[in-house]
Parts: C-alpha cells; sequence; structure tokens
C-alpha cells in the first residue's frame, strides 16, 4: 500500500502525530509533504489550467511531485490544524491549485479508486469546518472513500495532549487503519460521488470548456466508460 501524507503546517504538533501515527498503522510506502515548505505558491487566478492544461500553471513544476505521488497512492491523507475555524493558508493554497480536477472540470480518474482521511486537531472548536474545508476537494476530486478524523487536544502542542486523549486516538487510529486495510483494492465511489460523475458526464456531452469536453472525452466517460472500473 502506497501512502501519502500532505501536513497544512510545518510543524510536527498534534495534528502531525495523529496523521503520521495513522499512516505508519496502514503500513506500506510512506511519503510526507510540508506546506509551505515543500510547495507554498498561492493560486494566481490565470485560469490557465481549466482553458489550456496544468501545465502551463506558473507553479506546475513546484506542484508536480506532489500531484505524481498522489496520483500514485492508494491512500491520500490531508492533515491541517485549525487555524481561525478552518484549515491553514498553506492547506487552502494548495488546494486552490487543483480546482481544475473537480469532477465539474477535468478529473484525475486514479482517484475514484482511491481511500483518502481528512485528519485535524484544535485546542477547542473549529474541527467540523476544518475537515470540511479538506473533504470537499477530496470528494469533488472523486476519491471512492472520505473518512474524517478530528479531535479536540485541549493543548497547543503534542506534549500537552493527556494520556487519556492520547489513548483514545489509538484506538480510533487503529480502527480507522484496519477499515482501510480491509478495503483496499475493493473500495468503489459511493453513490453520492457516483451521482455526481454522472450529472457531470451529461454536462460534458455538450460542455462549454471545449478542455473538459476533450477530457471526457479522451477518457470514454461521454459514453459507458467509468473510471472505478479496472
Amino acid at each position: 500500500m502506497r501512502v501519502v501524507v500532505i501536513y497544512g503546517q510545518n510543524h510536527k504538533g498534534s495534528t502531525y502525530h495523529i496523521a503520521h501515527e495513522l499512516a505508519r498503522k496502514l503500513g506500506g510506502e510512506l511519503t510526507e509533504f510540508f506546506l509551505p515548505r515543500d510547495f507554498g505558491e498561492f493560486c494566481m487566478g490565470c485560469n490557465t489550467c481549466f482553458n489550456s492544461s496544468e501545465t502551463k500553471c506558473p507553479h506546475f513544476g513546484k506542484l508536480e511531485p506532489i500531484t505524481r505521488t498522489m496520483d500514485a497512492a492508494d491512500v491520500i491523507i490531508l492533515a491541517s490544524p485549525v487555524y481561525v475555524y478552518h484549515a491553514s493558508g498553506p492547506m487552502k493554497a494548495f488546494l486552490d491549485h487543483y480546482g481544475y480536477r473537480w469532477m465539474v472540470h477535468s478529473p484525475e480518474g486514479a482517484m475514484f479508486r482511491k481511500q483518502a482521511v481528512c485528519v485535524c486537531t484544535a485546542a477547542g472548536a473549529g474541527i467540523r469546518s476544518t475537515l470540511k474545508d479538506m473533504a470537499d476537494s477530496l470528494f469533488f476530486w472523486g476519491a471512492a472513500r472520505v473518512y474524517k478524523y478530528g479531535i479536540g487536544v485541549a493543548a497547543v502542542n503534542w506534549e500537552g495532549v493527556s494520556e487519556k486523549k492520547k489513548a483514545a486516538i489509538d484506538r480510533k487510529t487503529s480502527a480507522l487503519a484496519a477499515r482501510i486495510v480491509r478495503n483496499e483494492g475493493t473500495v468503489r465511489p459511493r453513490l453520492k460521488t457516483r451521482a455526481v460523475f454522472f450529472a457531470m458526464h451529461v454536462m460534458q456531452r455538450n460542455g462549454f470548456n471545449p478542455r473538459d469536453v476533450e477530457h471526457w472525452k479522451r477518457h470514454g466517460w461521454t459514453e459507458g466508460v467509468r473510471p472505478w472500473r479496472t
């Protein structure tokens, strides 16, 4: 199993420890990226990825190693602490660069066979909205399964987290890892994902964006081909 973790922060606090522990329990090959250390650019809103090609994005070269690793992975983990009730700025900036991959545009077929996890921690509130920030992108990328795990640690660093909470985290990550391992190789998109894909395939038959229309037709998705079938 190939696992990639993308952290929305450089420091190794509570969010890092939880996501890293989950990845370790999954086993296999692990690759980790830290934002903004490994990618810290803001989307320029030039629309080049939508209208022409993502390869012409001014930041394509910097982003490509992460994109390539995500496409090859079996499991994608997005991890961010709560920053003012939402995902961190570096995580948001990172996700902004993949708007062209949403199902309404030109999704990557491999995503429909992947599992993904959103992880976040907070000293207090904001967990739900932070998880949603990351889960929205994973869903609209077409990820077959998207799991969420957030916890209020009542601490500002890992050392301050109580042993009781750490034990609960250990139990939760073990159960989640076991579930992901059981689903490996057999996972299919949920009904909601398939329904959105179907709606998009109808729209793309007479789409408004030539780049997207060509992408869907090239993969046969406007006809009977489905990306979750191997």
